[in-house]
């Protein structure tokens, strides 16, 4: 006992020294961006007068948990000069500045087409330096190229297309896109305008494109706009540097799907409790980060909100479901120990007792249901003042110090929707209205002090083990 509060000290005070606002090292592995053309000449009079890119976001056909992305970059490019220029035009196949995935793996766009003036020209792949100047670690001094040659007649449009595929990354339930403005800055002056669009399957929103700071990810690009199933980005007389390379963050679409379906099988039938509940699960999925917190954004919030209205809908309609029981205990745990007892807020809506009664009545009914046993032993590791374990007996301490106030969703309820509730004909209208994004700071959570409770936790759950 007494080492481990030796450690305990020892890495409370590593990291309140050393505590600094990092995202990348959590970040997952990348795939290759999109990107700029890049004159190989390091002098030209050819200027990017425009540029509209367009990502077609899909469900990956090989694997359900990611998707990919076809994109279709279409450059308009004038030579201001008096005389034509004939070039090699570069387009990175692989980490433009020369880093790897993180892994020391440098993945490479398989298939690419260009077209010039609307004909398919030929391309030759050759490796040469990264771009120079560019933001890099320098892992490697050489990378593949994409190389095309074009002529640019004085004073007349030259329409470069490049069409290609690339796999989004990051950890389920999310994908990350990245498009690379910062190689068109070879090109002479500014790039005169700039669309960027990301285009999605179905209607896009704050819900399923994150528009705030993403744990484990490095901030998405703020600024779109949303339109339909598109978020679009315009840029005018732009001198492109590292920090206007886009990243967007979207939810696996297989995962928003779900959500779309539920919301369609609802509409059909408010009765169907079994939707309601995977309805539930399906933004539970969404809104759960890593190391099991909800994520803290406006939006995130207020899909916790569906969520938990759509599980307590459910239990109305299923009182005696163990499984759904433990599912709703599974998010106000989730939500009560990261932000409410992490935090020292008081517990206003009783979130505690109200998991812990359904978890009790989930074991009642089926009390063999392991999830709800590895749910309370987390609950007892975290909180002993919560919950004791007493051989094969679990003692809801926390349901003895708060009684439980009476709601329309209790496990008394008849197994329909109660006549006092009034529920919406569709799911996206049960939301709160989303007020604007404030500023967040560009520290991580989890690395520092609000680390620090977790980490009590797991050392907590280490001695207790070995007893």
């Amino acid at each position: 006992m007494k080492k481990a509060f030796i450690l305990l000290f020892i890495f409370i005070l590593f990291a309140a020294l050393f505590t600094q606002p990092v995202r990348a090292d959590v970040a997952p592995p990348e795939t290759v961006p999109g990107s700029n053309v890049n004159p190989e000449s390091k002098t030209t009079q050819v200027r990017m007068v425009a540029e509209t890119v367009i990502l077609t976001v899909s469900e990956d056909p090989a694997n359900a948990d990611h998707s990919t992305a076809e994109t279709r970059a279409v450059f308009t490019m004038r030579n201001l000069g008096t005389e034509p220029e004939t070039m090699d035009v570069r387009f990175p196949l692989s980490f433009f500045n020369g880093n790897s995935d993180g892994f020391g793996r440098f993945p490479e766009i398989e298939g690419i087409d260009v077209r010039v003036d609307g004909k398919r020209v030929p391309t030759r792949n050759e490796v040469q330096p990264f771009l120079e100047g560019a933001f890099s670690f320098r892992e490697r001094e050489d990378i593949p190229w994409s190389i095309f040659e074009v002529t640019f007649p004085p004073d007349q449009d030259v329409v470069i297309e490049v069409v290609y595929t690339v796999q989004g990354f990051g950890y389920y339930p999310y994908d990350v896109f990245k498009y690379v403005l910062e190689t068109g800055a070879g090109w002479n002056g500014t790039i005169g305008s700039a669309e960027i669009v990301l285009r999605l399957p179905y209607e896009a929103s704050e819900q399923n494109v994150w528009v705030e700071d993403v744990i484990g990810y490095s901030p998405p690009t703020p600024g779109g706009v949303f339109s339909g199933n598109e978020v679009r980005w315009k840029f005018e007389e732009l001198e492109p540097t590292f920090e206007n390379n886009l990243e967007f963050v979207i939810v696996t679409p297989s995962l928003w799907q779900k959500v779309l379906t539920e919301d369609a099988n609802i509409t059909r039938n408010r009765n169907d409790g079994e939707a309601w509940g995977r309805l539930g699960k399906a933004y539970k999925e969404i809104i759960m980060m890593s190391h099991g917190n909800l994520r803290s954004d406006p939006v995130g919030q207020g899909m916790f909100e569906l969520s938990r209205s759509a599980y307590e809908t459910c239990l109305g309609i299923l009182p005696e479901d163990p499984l759904w029981m433990y599912g709703y205990a599974e998010l106000l745990w989730s939500h009560y120990y990261f932000d409410i007892y992490a935090l020292g807020k008081p517990d206003t809506q009783n979130i505690l007792p109200t998991l812990l009664m359904r978890l009790q009545t989930a074991l009642s009914i089926d009390p063999n249901l392991q999830q709800a046993k590895d749910l309370l032993n987390e609950i007892y590791y975290a909180m002993p003042d919560a919950v004791s374990v007493e051989g094969d007996t679990y003692v809801y301490l926390g349901l003895t110090a708060t009684p439980v106030p009476p709601t329309p969703w209790s496990a008394e309820a008849t197994p329909t929707i109660p006549s006092t509730v009034v529920l919406p004909t569709s799911t996206f209208t049960m939301g709160v209205n989303t007020p604007e994004p404030t500023p967040v700071p560009s520290t991580n959570p989890l690395c520092g002090g609000a680390f620090l409770l977790p980490a009590l936790f797991g050392l907590v759950i280490l001695n207790k083990k070995r007893k």
